[in-house]
């Protein structure tokens, strides 16, 4: 099964190789028509703390690193 990959925005990178990354999907909505937008946090390994707050970057699922850290990053969303 194919690994998910999001990208997103770096909102927090104070943890060390961690960081915080938002997403954000669009969708319409099923009964009022309207498009949606719902934002979600996940924090993602970065192993040599180089992504800074602003960095827009892509995320890969992965096993478990730690207690919340599911995801890593894989590289620039525009590089």
């Amino acid at each position: 099964m194919p690994k998910r990959i999001l990208q997103g925005t770096v909102v927090s990178d104070k943890n060390d190789k961690t960081v915080v990354v938002k997403v954000e999907r669009r969708f319409t909505h099923p009964v009022m028509k309207k498009t949606v937008r719902m934002t979600k946090k996940y924090k993602a390994h970065d192993e040599g703390n180089v992504h800074k707050v602003g960095d827009q970057v892509s995320i890969q699922e992965s096993k478990p690193i730690s207690k919340d850290k599911r995801w890593i990053v894989v590289t620039d969303a525009q590089g």
